[in-house]
Parts: C-alpha cells; structure tokens; sequence
C-alpha cells in the first residue's frame, strides 16, 4: 500500500515503516530512474541523513535507480546540501537526499531534483501513480551500477577556496544530534574558527533537543553557551542542516529574514541592482532595507522548491525564506544550505570587532512567530479563497495574494495562508511597536471571526 499523505507539496515525508519502508524506496527508485532516463540522465546522486532507516532506505532507493539503468553515485551520509552541491558541481541534474529533516525520529522522507530543478507539487504527487504502475512491471534488471564517494573534502575546500574570513572567530555549533554534526566542526575550523561543539554526535534518536532551530527553545543550550563563554556567536543547524539559526553574545535570536538584510547588504556591493527573492512570512524590513542597498526586492510563495524556481525564473542573486533556508547564487549555485549559509555569515562578521552588536542593529519590529490554526483537510485553502475575494481590512494600504493573503501597513502587516504540507492555517503580523500590533492583530482577528467563526484562534 501506498500513501497519498507522504506525497507533499516539496517533498516526501511519512512515518517509519508503516508509510515509508524499503519496499516504497524501491519503487519510488524505479520511478525516478524511469522519469531520469527519459529526461536523458544516466547518473543519480544519492546521499542520506543519520537516522536510522536512512541506510537501507538508500540502499533499496539506489537498487530501483539501477533497475532503469542508471549509474548511481552514492556520497554515503551526508547533509542534505552536500546531495546538492555534488549534482550542481559535476552538473549532473538528478539527485535524492533521504532525510527526515527535522521531523521526530520515527520519520522519513526525500527530497527529489530531476533536470537541474526540485521536483515539487504535481511532479510529486504523480510519484505515486507511476509507483504502482511499476510495481506490477517486471524488473528490468538493466545493466545499472553504484558508485560510493566521499566527497565532504571537496565540498570543504570548495567552500574555504572561496570564503574568506579577515580574523579567526571563535563561535560555538549546536547541530542537535542532526547530521550536520558530521561536517559543520571540520568547515567552520577549516575556515579558521575556534568551534565549541554542542551536540554535533549524529545519533537519530536526537536526546538533547529537536533539530530545528525555529523553535526557540531549541537554541537554548546554545543561547547559553555563548553567554557562559567568549564564543562571539552562536550557529545552529536543523536535521539535515540546509537551514541555519544564529544566536549574539547576549542571547538574542537572529531570525531569518534580518539575516537575509545582512547578506543582501554583502552582495549588493559586489552586483548593483541584483534581484533578491524572499517569502511571504518575512518582515516588511526586508523589501526596505533591500531597496535602500540599491536592489531589487520580490516577495514570492513560501516553500524551498518555489523560491528555487522563481531565483532561476529572474536570475536571482540571492533568496530566503523565515522558515530559515537561503539560498545563495552568487559564487554558490542557488540552492538552500545552512553549512554555507553559516560561512557567508562569518566572513561578513569577521570585519567587525563586534559581530553581536552588528546583527543586533539590523531593523526589527516587534512580531509574532508563526501563529499555527489547526482546521480540517482542504479547509485552510477554502478559507484562504474566500479571504482572497471578499477580505477587507480598514487600515491597510494593500493586499498581497500571491500567497494566502498579506496585508502591508504603513507600521507593519498581517499575513493569513493555507500550510502546503498539512492542514494548518499560518499566521503572522508585525507591527512598528506594541500598538501598531495589537491593532493589526485585531484587524486580522475580526476577519476571521466574520469567514471562519467556527475556528478557535489563538493570537
């Protein structure tokens, strides 16, 4: 039996062996091969994460890669970037990470890119009907053959060939038992770096905290590390490390969108005028500050797969989403990784005596975290529609609907879309101070409560 729900909008996801075992790997590696194959490709990337099914999860997906032919390079366990940086270095445009990111241990999943680009919405979701159609096809037993490689020395002098850092930085990594654990201590102190380590032993059963560096509570062991030490910052890295949270000297989270300010600041001097894309979810500080350098801002759909796209759609230097993935095109190749995100970072730092007092100046407003609503399946994109045709909200100055609905305001916005991976309505509202937020908040609140009042929400 397959699944539907693993199927998602980026990616595949389930649970551990109910939803995704070996036999799905298999299947899912003969349909990729078969869609590969007729794309032109005759290798495949594969690499995987620390948990413990990954192994045999790559073993049967390579195996059904084979069966269509296909040569598969294995790059063994790896974060998920260094399955990207392979496939874009060599230009080979097939790849799978087999990762469960940073999910609880009992799942897993893979993330798919065929013809240079992330296989996302349909192209997912029709896995599914091209697995059982081979699963009543004889094996081809074709003429297919692996090839294992570590390629972590390359990827590390591929990166230290090109970032600079003008001082050694003394900085502490939190990777959270996740996989990039395996690499980040090697790169960082190949780059010059003195690196306190917390958690960076892979162990799939995460016994410190959950490798996800969007939760707050999550970064608290490095929060305090730095405080305690004289760490000047702090970098933590999700399961499968292509997104990366930063902590200063005094505690303070540096989310992604003020990031994304830094960054774009940096590239800007070296390409005038450079396009920049960045989510729906990202503070309204983004577009101003990216502007004000002298670039061109685009807001775009959240979702690592469609930042992907429309960077390429525009040629883009640069993108981001607050979720925490970046995606840097100039001197990198345009997909999202945590590991490089983190070097770029501290070779922007590492001109500046004080790095915390540097990002603690970005612009920042006061804001919400992601404000979750739990509703029926199919409900959130009703809603969503509805909001879209009819919403009014007195005081905004526009709507934006590219995504869900954004409303800007001259103080801030508010934000309403439909979650591509399960059925939650997101929220999120910024505001200039604590008045300009309540009332954003209560426009928001009394919208919904005339086209959802069935749903409990909790802001």
């Amino acid at each position: 039996m397959i699944h539907s729900s693993v199927f998602k909008a980026y990616d595949i996801r389930g649970i551990v062996p109910s939803q995704i075992n070996d036999n799905f790997a298999f299947l899912l590696g003969r349909a990729l091969g078969q869609r590969a194959k007729s794309l032109g490709h005759t290798q495949f990337v594969i690499g995987f994460d620390g948990r413990h099914s990954s192994p045999s999860l790559a073993q049967q997906l390579s195996a059904g890669i084979q069966d269509q032919g296909l040569e598969v390079i294995n790059i063994g366990m790896v974060p998920t970037p260094l399955v990207y940086f392979y496939t874009y270095a060599n230009d080979i445009g097939a790849c799978v990470a087999i990762t469960g990111s940073h999910n609880p241990p009992n799942y897993n999943g893979f993330k798919m890119m065929l013809d240079g680009q992330a296989i996302y919405g349909e192209n997912v979701t029709r896995l599914k009907e091209e697995m059982i159609a081979l699963a009543d096809t004889p094996l081809l037993k074709a003429s297919g053959k692996e090839i294992i490689l570590d390629i972590v020395p390359d990827y590390i002098q591929r990166i230290t060939a090109d970032v600079k850092l003008s001082r050694p930085m003394h900085i502490a990594i939190d990777a959270g038992n996740g996989i990039g654990g395996k690499v980040a201590p090697a790169l960082f102190k190949a780059l010059g770096c003195q690196v306190d380590t917390l958690y960076c032993e892979v162990d799939a059963n995460f016994p410190n905290h959950h490798p996800d560096p969007a939760d707050p509570h999550n970064l608290e062991a490095l929060i305090k590390h730095v405080q305690q030490t004289d760490c000047e910052l702090g970098l933590a890295f999700d399961g499968d490390a292509d997104r990366l949270g930063v902590v200063t000297k005094s505690g303070q989270i540096i989310w992604p969108d003020r990031q994304l300010i830094l960054y774009s600041q940096d590239i800007l001097k070296r390409v005038p005028h450079a396009t920049i894309v960045f989510d729906v979810k990202c503070s309204r500080h983004v577009a101003e500050q990216i502007t004000q350098a002298g670039g061109k801002p685009v807001m775009w759909q959240t979702g690592h797969s469609l930042i992907k796209q429309k960077m390429k759609e525009l040629n883009a230097a640069l993108g981001g989403e607050m979720s925490g993935h970046t995606f840097f095109k100039e001197r990198w190749y345009g997909f999202d990784d945590g590991l490089y995100t983190g070097a770029r970072l501290l070779e922007i730092l590492s001109k500046e005596q004080n790095p915390s007092a540097v990002l603690e100046a970005l612009p920042q407003d006061q804001n919400t975290p992601e404000i979750k609503v739990e509703m029926q399946e199919g409900q959130p994109h009703a809603l969503i529609k509805i909001l879209q045709e009819k919403a009014k909200l007195p005081t905004a100055k526009q709507l934006i609907t590219i995504d869900g609905i954004r409303a800007e305001y001259e103080d801030g916005f508010g934000l309403a879309r439909a979650s591509n991976t399960t059925p939650v309505l997101v929220l999120r509202f910024e505001g200039r101070n604590e008045d300009s937020l309540a009332r954003i908040k209560a426009e928001f609140k009394a919208l919904l409560a005339e086209y959802a009042p069935d749903i409990q929400v909790n802001f």
